[in-house]
């Protein structure tokens, strides 16, 4: 049996081994974190995006249907009613305006979704924290070995 790098279990490894293996395992935890808040930055994005094509939507179809829909919905009410022209060009122009409210609530809704997202501040917050755990952490107490004994003066010669 084996440990994650390779190395057998319960084997001794030397202090350089460890701080090399703290380090990648470090900056692989800083390469997950920001690939974690370009995800999240890119569905903020995404979402951003969306309610501003419902938005432009809601433009374009007020924009465009009006002439052509206000002719074929007035004289329809006409046709069916009987009343003056103008009163149904009025509630052709308010069946639009209507449409055009529900499209503009749907951008709303979306920009209000993209505004929510708190995908950077969540990985600020979690990065932060990670720094405090490594703050806090200790090292592990060792033996002196005798090449950290204390030297004796040793009296040089003149000569």
């Amino acid at each position: 049996m084996s440990a994650p790098d390779g190395s057998p279990v319960g084997a001794e490894r030397s202090i350089g081994h460890l701080f090399a293996t703290a380090t990648t395992e470090m900056s692989a935890l800083v390469h997950d974190e920001i690939a974690l808040a370009k995800a999240q930055l890119k569905q903020d994005v995404k979402r951003g995006a969306m309610g501003g094509g419902a938005f432009a939507a809601a433009g374009a179809v007020l924009l465009f249907s009006l002439p052509m829909l206000n002719f074929a919905l007035a004289y329809g009410i006409r046709t069916w009613s009987g009343w003056n022209l103008a009163v149904c060009f009025l509630l052709s122009f308010a069946a639009n305006v209507l449409v055009a409210g529900l499209l503009a609530l749907t951008g709303v809704a979306f920009a209000k979704k993209a505004k929510k997202g708190q995908g950077p501040q969540k990985v600020a917050s979690s990065m932060k924290e990670t720094a405090g755990v490594l703050q806090n952490a200790k090292p592990h107490p060792r033996r002196p070995s005798p090449a950290d004994a204390p030297v004796e003066a040793v009296a040089r010669s003149s000569s």
